[in-house]
């Protein structure tokens, strides 16, 4: 891998790890305005545990796609990344079209120039 992609990947992985921060750990105040919802919704404790489960998925997407180097090496690295990218670029476009628009450009963006750059290393 490229010294330029390894680092999109990272960035993407971190971003992850963050966005996890924000859904388990956060104030609701923060949470409610950055993925659009009423403060009065995520107060409610059904909402926090929500909240916090997808925290869970987006800090086991952004850890998987750190710790991937790590166990595989040439083209198995290229696909399983392409894959994780290609999940959260999925989910990104889902909830820009659910919940808020900026999610694609925050969240998938990121994703999907890595991915594009992924795919040079892939022909």
């Amino acid at each position: 891998m490229t010294i330029i992609l390894t680092i999109l990947i990272y960035f993407v992985a971190i971003e992850h790890l963050g966005i996890m921060g924000l859904e388990i750990f956060g104030k609701s105040a923060k949470q409610a305005e950055l993925f659009g919802m009423p403060l009065s919704f995520v107060k409610q404790p059904q909402a926090k545990a929500a909240l916090a489960n997808m925290g869970i998925y987006n800090g086991m997407l952004g850890l998987t796609l750190g710790l991937t180097p790590l166990f595989l090496t040439g083209h198995n690295l290229l696909i399983m990344t392409a894959l994780l990218l290609l999940f959260v670029i999925i989910v990104a476009i889902f909830g820009s079209l659910t919940v808020k628009k900026q999610i694609f450009w925050l969240q998938g963006m990121p994703a999907l120039v890595t991915f594009l750059v992924l795919l040079t290393q892939l022909v």
